[in-house]
């Protein structure tokens, strides 16, 4: 059996934990929240620390310090993020759903997800490109 298969999140050692991101980027895109409603806009607008060809944090370990609204996913409980990917491991593992077919750790290939259509390397922009980031909202969650 596979470690994510029988341990919770809160067991995993830290490799197992970071293994477990599918390094998508979509948890640092941009998101807005509507101050009446509560509904958040998801952009295509990028964290600038983000590597968008790897669609991983150039540096990661500093993160939460050089971006203070960055979040340590680690120290959070899941079930309250409804912002993270439906897609995301650490949301899926929460509501007890299997990793996706196309997962590093499912398919054995680090390229999988790009090629399953899953990451933001293809339209995700940089914060400092952008002036407005409600003219770059792509989708709503509710």
């Amino acid at each position: 059996m596979n470690f994510w298969e029988t341990k919770s999140l809160a067991e995993m050692s830290t490799a197992e934990w970071e293994s477990l991101c599918d390094n998508c980027g979509k948890c640092c895109l941009h998101k807005l929240e509507d101050e009446d409603s509560g509904e958040i806009a998801v952009t295509r607008v990028v964290c600038e620390l983000i590597d968008l060809d790897s669609c991983r944090c150039t540096r990661y370990s500093e993160r939460c310090t050089l971006v203070p609204e960055c979040l340590d996913l680690k120290q959070h409980d899941f079930s309250g993020y409804k912002w993270l990917p439906d897609t995301c491991a650490y949301r899926l593992l929460t509501i007890g759903e299997p990793l996706p077919v196309w997962h590093p750790l499912i398919s054995k290939d680090p390229d999988s997800v790009r090629k399953a259509g899953v990451s933001i390397r293809s339209y995700a922009i940089k914060e400092s490109q952008v002036e407005d980031m409600e003219d770059h909202i792509i989708g709503w969650i509710k």
